[in-house]
């Protein structure tokens, strides 16, 4: 047997009906072992001794009608390693139920609230869980931010005995089709996973207002596409692609010195965006010309 040192959380939102999952462990790529999701139907969290099929099968169960309570124990009722598994359900209606085998590594538990579930083994201390829990409760925002906090508070209690490497978090939207996913972000292996998993959640969160912004663009709303670009590169300045963007927005917007100092800094980053001004029709992109002109009249 191949023992898992894991701590995780699974959550609902009531107010918006998501349902998440993130996970952190001494264990390479513990992604695609611990978390599923399924929009509209719950989450689900397997580890210690993984049994990977934990995940489906109890997905299964809660979009044909059975409550947590119901499934999880019947899976468990019938798999000869219970007692070294641990295993979490929360369903979008809120209902959660958790199963801590009495095999699994000590220090090992979980701690459940009306809409979510902590759990952990193998820890360096036994106030893990519960830290996670209060921290989850008490974090504002999101919840995948709400889900990255429990996991910073895990950590702070000495998290996993054996230290750290990967880590996850996975939430979906309300409703969707079945492979449909808000956030999916991985660092299967890293000296400080959760320090990369909050910096690629900062990346995620800015390619989205970029997004935002593209369909805004699309329906000719372009004052308020450059407002999301211009978001999008103050949350992550370091990024080129948002920075020419962001430029280009704030050409159109008419302030041509900062949208200059916005191209000028990403082709300096990456000479290619200077090629690929030339190549925009004003339909893509209406600042573009201005911003052309003005850099080639100054030999820039």
């Amino acid at each position: 047997m191949i023992r898992r040192g894991t701590y995780s959380i699974v959550a609902c939102d009531p107010d918006t009906g998501a349902v998440g999952v993130a996970v952190q462990s001494h264990w390479f790529a513990v992604g695609p072992l611990v978390p599923w999701v399924r929009p509209g139907v719950g989450a689900v969290a397997t580890q210690s001794i993984v049994e990977p099929a934990y995940g489906p099968r109890l997905l299964d169960l809660l979009e044909a009608g059975r409550t947590p309570q119901e499934a999880l124990p019947e899976l468990v009722a019938v798999d000869p390693q219970a007692r070294f598994r641990q295993v979490a359900a929360v369903s979008v209606t809120g209902g959660v139920a958790v199963h801590t085998g009495e095999r699994c590594v000590a220090f090992a538990g979980h701690e459940q609230g009306p809409d979510y579930a902590a759990q952990a083994n193998m820890m360096a201390a036994p106030s893990v869980w519960g830290a996670m829990a209060q921290a989850y409760e008490r974090a504002p925002g999101p919840l995948a931010r709400r889900l990255t906090a429990a996991m910073h508070a895990a950590e702070g209690q000495g998290g996993d005995a054996r230290g750290k490497q990967s880590c996850a978090i996975l939430v979906t939207p309300a409703e969707g089709e079945p492979w449909r996913t808000a956030v999916d972000l991985r660092v299967d292996d890293h000296p400080e996973p959760l320090t990369e998993l909050d910096r690629l959640l900062d990346l995620h969160d800015a390619y989205e207002l970029a997004s935002e912004g593209d369909d805004l663009a699309g329906e000719g709303r372009h004052a308020e596409a450059g407002d999301r670009y211009e978001r999008a590169s103050l949350l992550a300045p370091d990024n080129h692609e948002l920075l020419f963007w962001a430029g280009l927005a704030a050409g159109q917007a008419g302030d041509l010195p900062t949208a200059l100092t916005r191209v000028r800094r990403a082709i300096e980053l990456q000479p290619g965006w200077r090629e690929l001004l030339g190549r925009l029709e004003p339909d893509i992109a209406p600042g573009a010309a201005v911003i052309r002109d003005a850099l080639g009249a100054d030999g820039s």
